[in-house]
């Protein structure tokens, strides 16, 4: 694939991506927090996991967010090579980060 396919082909689904994880993370925390979990309930081994998984969930939210963003900050080549390489860790970090958070909560105390 040429870096010029690749890159929109990034840039599509990078977008498509960032919307279906914002909503997921909206999803599962507003479901959580409305049920009156909050992470001061985790002891702190498993509050520290909580914290952990949600900073890596974050940072692929932005990283997954600025690979579907259509601004090319240099020249295509290098622009597909960042783009690929964000799109990659962000998901690798969204995969581990929402695992994690889910495992603290999942091993924290029920109500």
């Amino acid at each position: 694939m040429t870096p010029e396919n690749n890159l929109e082909r990034i840039m599509w689904t990078g977008t498509a991506w960032f919307g279906v994880s914002t909503g997921t993370v909206a999803l599962s925390l507003g479901l959580l927090l409305s049920s009156g979990w909050r992470p001061a309930l985790l002891h702190s081994g498993l509050a520290a996991l909580w914290w952990i998984g949600s900073v890596l969930v974050a940072l692929s939210i932005g990283m997954i967010g600025w690979s579907g963003c259509p601004i090319l900050e240099v020249s295509v080549p290098i622009a597909d090579r960042n783009k690929t390489r964000t799109m990659q860790l962000g998901t690798l970090f969204f995969i581990v980060g929402g695992a994690a958070t889910l495992l603290a909560v999942m091993l924290g105390p029920a109500h």
